[in-house]
């Protein structure tokens, strides 16, 4: 399980990457658990619920000055006694014009299987640039 776990994830990983790139509202909504929870990364602000985190990706993608992130998995560890799994990668923010880059730094999720599909719980940023 740990090796078919660690794939399915970074590839939901990809999807939600291409979804933020594209602006996309309806491929992120199934990505994230209906509880799910995003600690921002350099005011610490909590979304708390897959509404409120889509109202916050509506609002970003509607920005003037739009920036599109980018979330690279380094480690997946898949939990040996519960559906669970833990990613722990690095982040970036890049203008939509240009790729010029704005942000980045280190965050970690947790990841849940809930039938076939594996959904975000729970994301924690930090920036450090």
């Amino acid at each position: 399980m740990t090796h078919a776990a660690d794939h399915a994830i970074r590839q939901r990983r990809e999807a939600f990457n291409r979804a933020l790139a594209k602006a996309d509202l309806k491929a992120i909504g199934p990505i994230l658990a209906q509880d799910a929870i995003l600690v921002t990364g350099t005011d610490s602000a909590v979304i708390s619920g897959c509404k409120a985190q889509l109202a916050a990706w509506e609002r970003e993608f509607a920005a003037s000055l739009r920036t599109i992130y980018t979330r690279t998995p380094d480690t997946i560890l898949v939990s040996p006694v519960e559906p669970i799994a833990l990613e722990h990668g690095r982040w970036q923010g890049v203008t939509a014009a240009g790729g010029l880059p704005l942000a980045s730094g280190t965050y970690t999720a947790k990841w849940r299987r809930i039938s076939a599909d594996w959904v975000i719980e729970a994301e924690i940023y930090l920036t450090l640039a």
